[in-house]
């Protein structure tokens, strides 16, 4: 589903020990690093700045190869001295064989490790939740690019709605939480004439341009992408990676 999801962190340091602690006990090893940016393949940490404020009240999902790997995801969080947001268990609620665990990164934000019978090859992030003022006016927003993006029709609730990628999944959700802030997320391409589309379709409904469709460089490789900000202030990238 996820080219990548990116948040940004008011203390990127801390951050980035908080991610490197509980990615490793799942045995997930970044992919590049830089003074900017490191990357797990599909996950993203940023340092926070004047334009880009840091993320919050966010919950992202990473998958676990086993039940054991959940219970060493936790343990190293809460050894390391981490907050605790639900000890390892059954989640019967989400899936008959649903076992997770959850923690809170330095900001607040709440990091997921879950083993169950639907995880899919393909990207570290299982799921992800984003909390919104509005289900129907995000889930418009998102219907409308739904063909740009790979998402699907997914599973329903009193309180949010989901859409279901190749791999992964991503659900709207108010449930009188906190609003979540300031993640991008990035949907691949197959081609230069979807972004244009995902660009066309969301601005022609409104939806305000962080750039248009466009060349640039990211770790040698040549992308072509447009952004754009989703009806709570997120961004959505549609990204097309070229070789030449």
């Amino acid at each position: 589903m996820f080219d990548h999801v990116a948040i940004h962190a008011s203390d990127r340091p801390a951050s980035e020990r908080f991610y490197r602690t509980v990615l490793d006990a799942l045995g997930i090893e970044p992919s590049s690093a830089d003074a900017g940016t490191i990357e797990w393949d599909d996950f993203r940490l940023l340092a926070a700045d004047r334009d880009h404020p840091h993320t919050r009240h966010l919950h992202v999902g990473f998958i676990a190869p086993s039940r054991e790997h959940v219970d060493a995801f936790w343990q190293a969080a809460v050894d390391a001295g981490y907050h605790d947001d639900g000890p390892p268990g059954e989640r019967p609620q989400y899936r008959r064989d649903y076992y997770g665990a959850f923690v809170l990164d330095p900001d607040g934000n709440s990091a997921e490790a879950v083993h169950h019978g639907d995880t899919r090859p393909g990207g570290h992030i299982d799921h992800l939740w984003i909390r919104v003022r509005d289900v129907p006016t995000a889930e418009a927003f998102y219907t409308a690019i739904a063909r740009h993006t790979g998402l699907r029709e997914g599973r329903r609730w009193d309180a949010g709605v989901q859409f279901r990628g190749a791999w992964a999944t991503f659900s709207l959700v108010n449930d009188g939480r906190p609003l979540t802030e300031n993640v991008h997320m990035a949907f691949p391409a197959p081609d230069r004439k979807t972004v244009d589309s995902f660009h066309r379709i969301a601005t022609g409904d409104g939806h305000r341009s962080i750039f248009p469709p466009t060349e640039l460089q990211h770790l040698g490789e040549v992308n072509y992408t447009t952004c754009i900000v989703d009806p709570d202030g997120n961004t959505v990238e549609s990204v097309f990676h070229e070789t030449r």
